[in-house]
């Protein structure tokens, strides 16, 4: 699972647990357990509108530590708050432009831009074509002066990844150097080799082999 998967499923959960909060909140501050004669969850403080989220005992409770205090109290609330929308904006910002733009000779007064993710995909097809690639991705991402590519490839069992950098060097990157006029565009590539399977785990995974019967 990757850290982009891994975030969407974080901020998809939390997303469920505050929509969840909020409309419980909601039904108790309109009065809707009463109205509509349905049964408020178990534990829930708030079930009517002139009761608070916060009990009376679960107040009292805390009254009695000595670092308890509202000021405290809500300026620990900010921060979580802070936090989380930092975080949540973090995930929604790309890492890279997006737009680049694509140089046209001969017509000076023409500016032409290209989507980030038009131009990802297409490395992305390039490199998965390439001999011995099983899987690609390509994210354009911001340098300190120049765009940089970051490019994780999967190899098929037995690939070699030497022949697969000199391939990505001469290939997908160069062209994509080429077409942006670029004069140099670096870039980040992980590969990961996709370890051969047994050849005797590979005869019990497929179990005992029915002979065809003749009539």
């Amino acid at each position: 699972m990757t850290r982009t998967t891994v975030n969407r499923v974080l901020i998809g959960a939390v997303g469920l647990v505050l929509l969840a909060t909020g409309l419980l909140v909601l039904a108790g501050g309109l009065d809707l357990y009463g109205r509509l004669g349905a049964d408020p969850p178990s534990g829930w403080p708030l079930t009517a509108p002139d009761q608070p989220v916060v009990g009376e005992g679960s107040r009292t409770r805390w009254a009695e530590q000595s670092w308890w205090s509202p000021p405290a109290v809500i300026a620990v609330l900010a921060v979580v708050v802070a936090g989380a929308a930092g975080w949540l904006f973090a995930q929604l910002r790309r890492s890279g432009p997006a737009t680049v733009a694509v140089p046209t000779p001969g017509a000076s007064r023409l500016r032409l831009r290209l989507r980030s993710r038009a131009l990802e995909h297409a490395l992305e097809t390039g490199t998965a074509a390439l001999p011995e690639v099983e899987r690609a991705g390509v994210r354009l991402i911001r340098g300190p002066r120049h765009p940089r590519l970051r490019a994780t490839v999967r190899l098929t069992p037995g690939g070699d990844p030497a022949a697969l950098v000199e391939h990505f060097e001469t290939g997908p990157r160069t062209d994509a150097r080429t077409s942006l006029g670029l004069a140099e565009l670096p870039a980040d590539v992980r590969i990961r080799v996709v370890p051969a399977k047994p050849a005797a785990a590979v005869r019990r995974r497929g179990g005992r082999r029915r002979h065809p019967r003749v009539r």
